[in-house]
């Protein structure tokens, strides 16, 4: 057989395949090029065709082609993104590839064989551009895009403000945020940075509380423990109540409320309880004397909209508390259906008045349970006043002729408290249906997405400040606030720190609601969708994680060219002006998505070194309005909404659904570059951010279980302590790690059981330090599902 005979298969094939990727980066390459796109994969794709092309006809020139392809390539990348590893390996692991193969003595002998040549030199170009994409990746893996790398220096001695105390011994953590100022801060300080790498299992304890076959999707293990005295008090997703020794990890005792879940909830979480303790002599709101059988109370929020008093020693329903033990939060509602209103974050206490709030089911219709928020009777439950912030008169109270208003903005997630002014501290959401406000009252719209000051006796607002007005995009406050006490020029100025979900972080004075750090209006994107409308303005703090910068396709990404050419034909296929890009039937990319970078983990803040702890996240998200219509009807066909927070959205009494959605490729991964996730803090001292590192890895998503460093999201927050340490355990990785505050330098981590979608804690028993957290996964996260709570200690 002749020799060019012999190379014919090898060439043909890989002709072939040259070809078929060729046409299609072309045709996709011309697709993006015809809705402003850039034209490099239309050339590339022409290229490669051409090189596919040369191939069957058994040309050398074929490797020359595709060298021009290559170092093409490889040009084109670092004039978008520089050196940036994941962004560039995205753009070229392909291309690489198919170079590789072309090198091979396969290849190479079959097209000297053809051409009937002996010559070396038609490998030269493409050896030299193998060698210049190795270079650049490796530059690429020695550099770091989009960290911060910083140092904080420690406050000097009676330079950080005297902080109020927090009202229990140091050894303990008595509330959602150790204390209800939500600094998730603790002054013990035996584990430092030297030694937390010998931090070891102290006890596990197992719940046995597993998601089941009636439970939402949304199902989810969040709780940040307490402790109190030498006890830990947690609730499980089905809002069963654990006390525990705190030194073992020995079940005490157990309560469980008996939820009336069903598939149709869309949360079924408890992220922790709250707890009270009665001084001697104690009376209630009337003056009359306290009941006596529960002189220490544990207040448990349950799903189905009930609050229940029990006693901290026994477990046993506080008798004179409700009725029987039990608060029935449904009454004075206009709607009460199950699950549509759901107490799912603890409650704050005052010595006399518990506050609670609840979630509100969001997106199903304009006809929802009041998000109001009220103040009882700590003692007996009797209601003393309501907040109601979509109501003509805030402070109405139910009656015979009168309901809350239905669809009034709510808080899901736990206030904070500040007893020497008696204020408490309210982040609110906003009136559902989130993404469609056409029919909103002022009334509704006034307090939307605000952090509002109310006289924690009365319920009266002191202040208020809306972070984002007419909220089309659910960028509601989405964690509970942090106060603390900052020194400046003009003495001490107590503080509030309140994360928003669009990046920013709003600094106040607590006492009046003044802006500390400045956060101007500025003018955003215009053009609602028919018969809504938009605020012409927007408030951007000054201390924020939001990317200035506009999203081009040169942010698209994907784990080949491929994907990343689909996620960069449906990001021109969106509408996106940039932050407040409103709703559309278009569709609209959302960034920062609808979990927002800050999430309901909210931040730790260190009142001594003056610096606050965060983890923000970054997943744009895809919002688009969808008409009524024959698959959309205007009112529900059923009693039932679909217990999810994602996916096509009823919004009935609107013109629209909704579907929303996380902006992935065909493939299933984001289109955003890499990180996605982050650790960082904020020096309070400068306002500024002083170092921000990507954090987690892809190994609990990923097919195969590499630990690769490319910063994943995470749902729960930081905690920090006064030995320099910090912990979190919330990424999509199941891990607990360690850091020092100072830098951000990751000290330690531990392999988690399940998904640690919670916030972790710190306690002490017998003067040994112990960190606990719950491993217990995340339904719509899709985090491994579990039933764990874990505690660390130092080996001894």
């Amino acid at each position: 057989m002749p020799l060019a005979s012999r190379s014919r298969p090898v060439l043909l094939v890989s002709g072939l395949v040259y070809g078929l990727i060729g046409l299609a980066l072309a045709a996709g390459g011309a697709w993006l090029v015809a809705l402003g796109g850039s034209p490099y994969y239309l050339i590339a794709g022409l290229g490669i065709l051409a090189t596919g092309a040369l191939l069957v006809a058994g040309r050398p020139a074929a490797l020359w082609v595709f060298a021009a392809v290559l170092i093409g390539t490889l040009a084109w990348a670092v004039g978008e993104i520089r050196f940036d590893w994941w962004p560039l390996a995205a753009r070229g692991d392909v291309i690489f590839l198919m170079a590789l193969w072309l090198l091979t003595p396969w290849v190479t002998r079959a097209l000297r064989r053809s051409a009937g040549t002996s010559g070396k030199a038609m490998t030269l170009p493409l050896w030299a551009g193998v060698a210049a994409s190795v270079a650049v990746l490796a530059a690429g893996l020695l550099s770091s895009y989009h960290a911060i790398d910083g140092t904080i220096a420690a406050a000097a001695p009676g330079a950080a403000a005297p902080q109020p105390a927090a009202d229990q011994p140091d050894e303990d953590w008595r509330a959602y945020g150790r204390g209800q100022s939500g600094q998730r801060y603790s002054p013990l300080a035996e584990i430092t940075p030297a030694n937390v790498k010998d931090l070891k299992v102290a006890w596990t304890f197992r719940t046995g509380d597993l998601p089941g076959p009636n439970d939402p999707g949304e199902t989810t293990f969040e709780v940040t423990p307490i402790k109190v005295r030498d006890t830990l008090y947690l609730c499980s997703q089905h809002q069963r109540l654990f006390a525990l020794d705190a030194k073992t990890g020995a079940l005490r005792w157990s309560y469980d409320p008996k939820i009336k879940n069903d598939p149709t909830f869309q949360h079924l979480t408890c992220r922790g309880v709250s707890y009270h303790e009665a001084e001697a002599g104690a009376v209630d709101t009337t003056g009359a004397p306290a009941p006596a059988d529960c002189p220490r109370t544990i207040f448990l929020p349950v799903n189905d909209g009930r609050m229940i008093a029990l006693n901290a020693e026994t477990g046993a329903p506080c008798q004179g508390f409700g009725d029987h033990g039990t608060l029935n939060l449904q009454q004075g509602m206009g709607v009460t259906t199950a699950g549509f209103y759901e107490p799912t974050s603890p409650p704050v206490v005052s010595d006399r008045i518990i506050v609670i709030a609840g979630s509100v089911i969001d997106n199903y219709s304009t006809q929802e349970p009041s998000g109001v928020i009220r103040g009882f009777d700590i003692y007996t439950g009797k209601l003393v006043w309501a907040w109601d912030a979509g109501a003509a008169d805030e402070n109405a109270l139910p009656s015979a002729t009168h309901t809350y208003t239905n669809n009034s903005p709510n808080s899901w997630i736990t206030a904070s408290y500040d007893p020497k002014l008696g204020l408490v501290y309210v982040p609110m959401g906003v009136q559902s249906p989130d993404i469609w406000g056409g029919n909103r009252s002022p009334e509704s719209e006034r307090y939307s997405s605000a952090l509002v000051a109310l006289d924690i006796n009365t319920g009266k607002r002191v202040w208020h400040y809306q972070t984002v007005h007419h909220d089309l995009w659910d960028m509601d406050l989405p964690s509970q606030p942090s106060l603390v006490d900052l020194p400046g020029p003009g003495g001490v100025r107590p503080a509030v720190l309140q994360p928003a979900k669009t990046g920013n972080l709003f600094v106040l004075d607590r006492r009046t609601g003044e802006l500390i750090v400045p956060a101007p209006e500025r003018p955003v994107p215009q053009g609602p969708a028919p018969g809504d409308r938009l605020s012409p303005t927007q408030p951007f703090s000054e201390l924020t994680f939001r990317p200035e910068a506009l999203l081009t396709g040169a942010d698209m990404w994907g784990a080949t060219i491929f994907d990343q050419l689909a996620c960069r034909i449906l990001f021109h296929q969106l509408r996106y002006e940039g932050t407040f890009t409103p709703p559309s039937l278009q569709g609209t990319l959302v960034f920062p998505g609808n979990l927002g970078m800050f999430e309901w983990g909210g931040i730790a803040v260190d009142p001594v070194r003056q610096i606050a702890i965060a983890n923000p996240i970054a997943i744009p998200f895809v919002s688009k309005l969808i008409p009524r219509g024959p698959d959309n009807p205007a009112a529900p066909n059923d009693a039932h909404p679909s217990g999810s927070e994602i996916g096509v959205q009823p919004m009935y009494g609107t013109p629209y659904g909704v579907v929303l959605h996380g902006f992935l490729s065909p493939l299933g991964l984001p289109c955003y570059r890499p990180p996605w996730g982050y650790m960082a803090a904020i020096d309070l001292k400068t306002m500024k951010i002083a170092w921000m590192h990507r954090n987690g890895t892809i190994r609990d998503e990923a097919p195969v279980p590499i630990p690769l460093k490319m910063g994943v999201p995470s749902l729960g927050g930081p905690m920090t302590t006064a030995g320099g340490v910090a912990f979190l355990t919330s990424t999509m990785d199941y891990y607990i790690r360690a850091y020092d505050v100072t830098n951000g330098e990751q000290l330690w981590e531990d392999r988690l059981p399940a998904g640690g979608q919670s916030t972790p804690m710190t306690y002490a028993v017998d003067g040994q330090q112990y960190v606990v957290t719950a491993a217990g996964g995340h339904g719509s996260f899709g985090t491994k599902i579990g039933d764990y709570v874990i505690a660390y200690t130092l080996a001894r």
